[in-house]
């Protein structure tokens, strides 16, 4: 089925809309109808044959490319959304509500005035809203978001020293676990891989395939395997190298020796589980939550 992706945020997710036999560029603003209402956004991905297990029918058509009046219309909502941000904070303040202000959004037909919040647990806001939508006589709706998403909003610079991938070019986030920094060989430390929002770094999941399919090959540590100068006990193993350390026992002098082979020198011959216990470490509870 040929459609069309439109992105109504920056770094937002993307959606298919039907093109109806219309051809659309990258870069094209257009006006669309989604469940919000009538909508204002860039074609982000031009006219494509995708897969019909992608998408989930009926598809709503693009309604026209966005004119000069629309542009002109959508740049004074977001000025506007931006004096009810201001206004949402000290209507906030002045009822002394536990949250904090992340982000407000005007739709493009005014139907709807959107605000993004954070805060540690259930807020009662209903007196809140019925302020706001005494002053800005359109439907009000407050959204309370996880840190994730609040630094996708905020922006920032991760401890690479590139501004954060949430919010340069990440449309949705993936799950990422603590599997992942172990395959991976990074220390369990939670300064070391989580990000500015506190969680799992979201590029721990960038080459997690590539580590899963080269982890196939090695032994774990502690397996009982089968080398050129006799039996011994992994120490440890370099996945991107593909190699790894040995202890073994050299007859007649029980010596033990420590010897470094390739994954396709030794064979396995004892699987040794051992449990980690820096998974239940009380320090990691934070970023895995």
């Amino acid at each position: 089925m040929i459609v069309v992706g439109v992105r109504f945020k920056k770094v937002g997710k993307i959606y298919y809309f039907d093109p109806e036999n219309n051809q659309y560029s990258y870069g094209q603003n257009v006006i669309v109808e989604t469940s919000r209402g009538i909508e204002f956004g860039m074609v982000v991905i031009p006219n494509r044959d995708v897969n019909d297990d992608t998408i989930v029918p009926p598809l709503k058509p693009i309604i026209r490319v966005a004119n000069s009046e629309d542009i002109e219309k959508n740049k004074e909502n977001k000025e506007k959304s931006q004096e009810a941000f201001q206004i949402c904070k000290e209507k906030i303040k002045a009822h002394k509500l536990d949250m904090r202000l992340i982000s407000s959004e005007l739709t493009f037909d005014n139907s709807k005035l959107i605000f993004y919040f954070t805060a540690d647990g259930r807020i009662d806001f209903r007196d809140l809203v019925k302020d706001l939508a005494a002053i800005f006589k359109t439907r009000i709706e407050l959204r309370q978001i996880g840190v994730r998403d609040e630094a996708k909003y905020l922006n920032g610079i991760g401890i690479c020293g590139r501004t954060l991938c949430c919010s340069t070019f990440l449309g949705d986030f993936h799950p990422v676990s603590i599997k992942m920094a172990k395959d991976q060989g990074l220390s369990l430390n939670p300064t070391k891989i989580s990000g500015v929002c506190g969680r799992l770094m979201c590029c721990l999941k960038y080459e997690q395939n590539v580590y899963e399919e080269l982890l196939k090959k090695l032994p774990k540590e502690g397996d009982l395997v089968e080398t050129p100068d006799g039996q011994g006990e992994v120490l440890s193993v370099n996945v991107l190298k593909q190699t790894l350390k040995v202890a073994i026992r050299k007859p007649p002098k029980n010596d033990v020796g420590i010897a470094f082979f390739s994954s396709d020198e030794v064979k396995i011959l004892k699987r040794r589980y051992k449990k980690d216990e820096n998974i239940n470490n009380e320090d990691l509870k934070d970023i895995l939550d």
